[in-house]
């Protein structure tokens, strides 16, 4: 301990590192033990990339409706909100209940489109979803989803990492961790983000306590797909070569030393960003796509809009990502909820419907798994503040809202959960947000107890320690 203490006279001996010490001891079992941990720590940087069991499902594209739509004027059909419109909704169902900015006992309020059977299922759908509706036999919808938050960026991280705190991985994170990515020159997590965008930010796509290799990358469909990525004039590819191999040789020095893992996935973050620098800019630009195509969805070549960020969505699976998160902003109806219904599903839609067939027609659609949904419902009750400009809103409402699955190992054709008849309560089948992650990873072949990340000394997972698969999801 001596000789050690007179080549690293460090000021304070309790902050060093393990391999710190076993590096500097100078003795043989230093390099043993060192090898060891750095073999651990590679294992501890990336799951097996091997499922827990055969998947139903290899790929994900994430339809995130942020701000929280309207269930009642879209999905949950309620007959009794026309009978009683503008009536005190029942004191013994509104019994302890806090909202955001009306009072528990405001009137109730009729949805605001027709609704109407559609395809073998007799789907109920609103009017103000036309295409999706043709795909109705495509579907399954769930009615009662419930969530523990009820304020927009708390539950927006909930939805998407299973805590509504910072820093904990995201889904997209979770998914890329255990089962890595198909995509050589390509990010296996991106965002595409379109409309007001989402109130949690890079929270709901982080990658949290993971090395940033797991990170979801945010793609612009409109110019430079990623910032900072073309080489700044004067820097051709010759010299750009030279500087990365320069920097991955200095890298990898400081790896064999420290067995950082953050420092393998800078490595890596550096490769991809060179590759990306060829197949980002074709891949975004979608004037290669048939006119058909276009129409189909939408899309307009070199706009920014949901439509494009679905199409690129589907190429960008096509090229191997694992996990695409659509976010579409903008949902959130705390006045005119007609107007902001009829506004983001004319936005949206279309090309939602869009994805589902034309993924099918490319038989894609039975390994890939479509989600859609927001963090929240809203409140049978209308919201109307005079101060605040507000009129025909509604509020937030945890308490059950609507989320659609389509494609990978999802048993389609079928309508799960009911709630009671003016839409403020769980009647049958509740399915909490961590059920919804259980079952995602499921169909995924991943068994969301057995997916974990060791991190200060526990084992952390998507779904906490909650979770049960809604069984009628799978096919």
């Amino acid at each position: 301990m001596k000789n050690f203490c007179e080549q690293r006279p460090y000021e304070n001996l309790h902050a060093m590192t393990r391999r710190q010490f076993f590096r500097d001891c100078g003795v043989g079992m230093g390099k043993i033990a060192l090898a060891s941990m750095l073999v651990g720590g590679a294992r501890q940087a990336q799951a097996s990339a091997l499922p827990h069991f055969a998947p139903k499902a290899n790929r994900v594209i994430q339809l995130f409706m942020a701000g929280a739509p309207s269930q009642l004027e879209l999905f949950d059909y309620k007959p009794a909100l026309t009978r009683y419109d503008g009536q005190p909704v029942p004191a013994d169902v509104v019994k302890d209940q806090r909202y955001a900015f009306i009072r528990p006992d405001a009137a109730l309020m009729a949805g605001r489109y027709r609704f109407s059977r559609h395809g073998e299922s007799g789907a109920e759908l609103s009017e103000m979803l036309p295409f999706l509706s043709e795909m109705a036999d495509e579907l399954a919808i769930v009615r009662t989803v419930h969530t523990s938050q009820f304020n927009h960026a708390p539950a927006q991280i909930f939805m998407n990492t299973g805590s509504p705190l910072f820093g904990r991985p995201s889904m997209g994170a979770w998914v890329t961790y255990g089962l890595g990515s198909e995509a050589d020159d390509l990010p296996g997590f991106v965002v595409l983000l379109s409309g007001d965008g989402a109130r949690g930010g890079a929270h709901n796509y982080g990658c949290g306590f993971m090395p940033t290799q797991y990170q979801g990358v945010p793609f612009r469909s409109k110019g430079a797909p990623i910032l900072n990525v073309r080489n700044p004039g004067g820097v051709d590819e010759a010299l750009q070569r030279d500087t990365i191999a320069l920097v991955t040789e200095m890298n990898r020095h400081q790896l064999g030393a420290v067995g950082d893992p953050e420092i393998e996935a800078r490595i890596s973050a550096y490769e991809l960003a060179y590759k990306m620098q060829s197949s980002a800019p074709e891949l975004v630009d979608l004037s290669g796509e048939s006119q058909q195509t276009l129409d189909l969805y939408g899309a307009v070549p070199g706009e920014s809009s949901f439509a494009n960020n679905v199409l690129l969505a589907r190429r960008l699976l096509e090229r191997g990502t694992r996990f695409v998160s659509c976010y579409h902003g903008g949902w959130d109806a705390h006045g005119d909820v007609a107007g902001n219904v009829r506004h983001n599903a004319g936005l949206t839609d279309r090309a939602c419907a869009a994805l589902l067939k034309d993924l099918k027609q490319r038989g894609m659609l039975d390994d890939t798994l479509v989600i859609w949904g927001g963090e929240f419902g809203r409140t049978p009750m209308v919201e109307s503040n005079a101060v605040l400009g507000r009129s025909m809103g509604r509020d937030h409402h945890p308490q059950c809202f609507t989320m659609w699955f389509a494609g990978g190992g999802v048993k389609a054709g079928q309508t799960i959960g009911t709630t009671d008849d003016i839409g403020f309560n769980i009647a049958e089948r509740p399915v909490h947000v961590h059920d919804i992650q259980a079952t995602i990873l499921h169909l995924l072949g991943l068994e969301h107890t057995k997916l974990t990340y060791h991190y200060q000394g526990r084992d952390y997972r998507l779904t906490d320690v909650y979770g049960e698969l809604v069984r009628e999801l799978i096919a």
